[in-house]
């Protein structure tokens, strides 16, 4: 199979039912016929459409596979003989449908189409739009009408072909009034409802749009595989570029209206993040914001790393095949443009090529980057507190100097005054030293400076040394404000990181689950609650994120700054992958029983052809050899024959039992009928067949509480188990005694015995440990023996035979110690 091509897919795509899709699909069928393909019809649902089903004269069609659930009858696929027929093409209708539970299909026909492909048969299928996963929503909030049934997206872009079957809503509107959709009863519900003109319409846009997105990809593929670099406009792309400055938004704003001028256009906004983290100005705040109003407007976000922010944005640009490429003019002033020389819109303009640049202005442009608040890393007190000291620090300074006069020169007077404006600068930053500064050079002027009493303005050296002064002091005061500033970022940016690391330490060790990351979450924050909610709230007070797809981090508080709204996403993504992560545990959960009747039915079907077989074929050969008339029997040979033709169905009989029982007992639907019942009516039946078998004393044991065929089923499996494994010259014994209000019935074998770590494995199903002839049983004698002791609330456990060997020990309760001797029906649900 490894060497078959695997076959092509083509979708034929409608806005809704009624365009004709169904009708294509058979006519390409009898085209491709008419051609000498091999073409069979795998299912096509007419629906009464008498067009439709003439359609289907002259090709094969394959007999539906009638199935039943729920006490009703229904027709599928039948995939089996779909394969088994193994033609050139299948046609296959309604892509979307939901297969009818049971008899080990698929749940879905796409999974059907899918088995069909990988076996090298070409597919026809067809499908709606509103079946589309990714659409799906989209079409019930215009419709009003959920759809159950939906295909991946990723399923249908596979496909070889998709063709647009389209037709105008108003005449698809006709052919439902002429009754060549819907039966006459149900015309006038759906025009009035799934079919008003307004519906059809969205969803013609919808198919329109997703068909056009599919060429779209395949265009891309085809200049990507042959190189093409330039651009071809066959649809209108504008990328708008964004540094996360205050001028994004009209730049958005601009490349949408843009974008809007030609019908399907699309908008891409692309921030280019410097590779070595050079860039300055950008807020993580104001891209986040832009990329909501970029999502708003119907755009797609992107981020990018790039050394050269002009190179990067032009390459971006190419890859994405776009048509324009919208840009904010400089906020550089001229003559930092003159110094530095051409800035980013410059060079991307010398760079594009064939794509147009708009360089749109703004109100920023020209007046320089925006120095960050300082409210950011000062609080009021300090804001208030700094031009004070700028103001009162000099003076008090001054005071003091005047009182020691003549033990100080000059310059340690200005070096005094000088860190007192670097204090200034630790309390209130930048602007509250510039006041100490001016304070301090005045009053070092009028109170230091000869001849002092006055301001000296005269003296050339006295002015450029107090302009040195207010230089130096003004340049020392912006660093340690700046030190400050990227210090205080640091600690931040530290603290974030620890937190981030300590949270993904417990996530790796397994020690958060999500009820502990809402914990985490909450303390970090220092909120009052942290929940997880499928929709955002309502309510005011509240802060959210999403927390992946229907989730949402939900925290009620105090209002959160954005930088801790930043930290605040990647604990929802970490809350996010632990709700994933508890859904696909549970969902393995769920699958994990299956897997594990799947392996037992595999092993069933792998173990049971020779069981069934040996005895089925011996009682053949007899009955058949009895019926022939070509030969004549002697009495003897014929009551041989009918000897071994009884003994193989009574093996055979066994084994269909033994296969029933366990059906029951994993299905939990065993009907036990217990009552007290004693060994000796027991044991000479359920050692009737096996031979080597001796059995001690039982008359004096007590009665147990049982049901009398399982417990028969029980000691004959268990002695049959013994009796293989024992030798021949040797012999099965069985005995019994009472203790402590239980009955230990106990089978012994003088066989080679069990290691101790392999006695739990002796009692799953097909397991025959010690065999080397896998012929000699299916392995269930144990385990079915265990499982029906167990649901008649007794145990079996394997001792070591003194002297070599295996005992099996089946206990069970008096029936004097249950109440009411009565018999009593119950269910053994879950035994094992």
């Amino acid at each position: 199979m490894s060497d078959v091509r695997p076959g092509q897919l083509k979708v034929y795509l409608g806005a809704a039912p009624g365009v004709g899709k169904t009708y294509r699909m058979l006519d390409e069928g009898r085209r491709r016929a008419s051609r000498g393909a091999d073409v069979v019809v795998g299912f096509v649902e007419c629906h009464g459409r008498p067009h439709t089903e003439a359609m289907l004269d002259g090709l094969e069609v394959v007999p539906r596979a009638r199935c039943t659930y729920r006490s009703g009858g229904f027709e599928e696929m039948d995939l089996a003989a779909v394969l088994a027929r193994r033609p050139q093409v299948a046609i296959v209708d309604e892509f979307a449908h939901s297969n009818v539970p049971g008899d080990g299909r698929n749940p879905k026909r796409w999974q059907d189409i899918e088995q069909l492909l990988t076996a090298g048969i070409d597919v026809i299928t067809a499908l709606n739009i509103q079946h589309l996963e990714s659409l799906n929503d989209v079409v019930e909030e215009i419709t009003r009408v959920p759809q159950h049934e939906t295909v991946p997206d990723e399923v249908v872009r596979r496909a070889w072909q998709i063709e647009l079957v389209d037709m105008p809503p108003e005449g698809l509107r006709r052919r439902m009034a002429h009754g060549n959709i819907y039966a006459p009863e149900k015309i006038d519900a759906a025009l009035a409802n799934y079919f008003r003109p307004g519906n059809l319409t969205a969803l013609r846009q919808l198919a329109l749009l997703w068909v056009a997105d599919r060429v779209d990809e395949a265009l891309q593929e085809y200049r990507s595989q042959h190189g093409i670099g330039g651009v071809w406009e066959t649809r209108e792309r504008v990328v708008v570029a964004l540094t996360g400055g205050p001028e994004g938004d009209t730049l958005i704003r601009r490349a949408a209206r843009i974008a809007a001028r030609s019908a399907g256009g699309d908008l891409l906004a692309v921030h280019v993040a410097r590779s070595d983290g050079l860039a300055g100005g950008v807020s993580a705040a104001s891209l986040t914001r832009q990329r909501r109003l970029v999502e708003d407007l119907g755009g797609s976000y992107h981020s990018v790393i790039g050394e050269d922010v002009s190179t990067t944005l032009v390459e971006f640009a190419r890859a994405e095949n776009a048509t324009q490429l919208v840009l904010g003019t400089s906020r550089r002033g001229r003559l930092q443009r003159f110094l530095t020389g051409p800035g980013t819109g410059e060079t991307v303009t010398e760079l594009s090529g064939d794509i147009d640049v708009h360089r749109v202005t703004h109100e920023r442009a020209g007046r320089g980057t925006l120095l960050p608040s300082r409210r950011r890393t000062l609080s009021t007190a300090r804001l208030i507190a700094g031009p004070v000291a700028g103001l009162v620090l000099p003076v008090l300074l001054t005071a003091a100097l005047t009182r020691v006069r003549g033990t100080l020169d000059l310059t340690s007077e200005a070096l005094l005054f000088l860190l007192t404006v670097v204090g200034v600068a630790c309390i209130g930053g930048v602007a509250s030293a510039v006041i100490a500064s001016l304070t301090a050079s005045l009053l070092l002027n009028y109170w230091f400076v000869p001849p002092t009493g006055s301001f000296t303005l005269n003296d050339p050296n006295a002015l450029l040394a107090l302009a040195v002064f207010a230089v130096v002091a003004a340049t020392v005061a912006a660093v340690v404000d700046r030190s400050l500033r990227l210090s205080r970022r640091s600690a931040r940016a530290t603290a974030e990181a620890e937190t981030m690391s300590s949270l993904a330490g417990a996530i790796v060790r397994g020690e958060a689950t999500i009820p502990a990351l809402l914990e985490r979450t909450r303390e970090t924050f220092g909120m009052e609650s942290a929940e997880l909610a499928d929709e955002p709230p309502d309510t005011e007070g509240a802060t959210f994120v999403p927390a992946g797809p229907g989730a949402h981090l939900v925290l009620r508080g105090r209002t959160l700054s954005s930088s801790e709204r930043r930290v605040l996403a990647a604990f929802a993504a970490h809350v996010g992958s632990a709700v994933e992560r508890a859904r696909l545990a549970e969902a393995a959960a769920e699958v994990e029983p299956v897997k594990a009747a799947d392996r037992m039915r595999t092993a069933l079907l792998r173990a049971v052809g020779h069981d069934l077989r040996t005895p089925l074929a011996a009682g053949w050969a007899a009955v058949t050899s009895l019926r022939s008339r070509d030969v004549e029997f002697s009495p003897e040979d014929r009551d041989e024959l009918l000897a071994t033709a009884d003994e193989s169905m009574a093996k055979l009989n066994r084994l269909v039992e033994n296969l029933l029982d366990l059906s029951r007992l994993e299905a939990g639907a065993l009907t036990l009928n217990l009552r007290p019942t004693s060994l000796d009516e027991v044991l000479p039946m359920a050692l009737a067949d096996i031979p080597g078998v001796e059995t001690a004393d039982v008359e004096d044991i007590p009665a147990v509480l049982a049901d009398p065929p399982l417990l028969e089923r029980v000691i004959a499996n268990l002695a049959g188990n013994a009796a293989r494994h024992t030798p021949p010259e040797q012999k099965v014994m069985v005995t019994a005694s009472a203790l402590a209000g239980r009955v230990e019935l106990r089978v012994v074998d003088r066989g080679p015995g069990i290691p101790q770590n392999g006695r739990d494995r002796i009692f799953e199903f097909f397991q025959r440990l010690g065999d080397n002839d896998n012929t000699t049983g299916l392995g269930l004698g144990l385990a079915l023996a265990r499982g029906l002791t167990e649901a008649m609330s007794g145990t079996l456990t394997p001792e070591d035979t003194p002297g070599g060997g295996l005992t099996m020990v089946v206990s069970l309760p008096f029936a004097e110690q249950i109440t009411g001797l009565q018999p009593t029906q119950q269910s053994a649900g879950g035994a094992r």
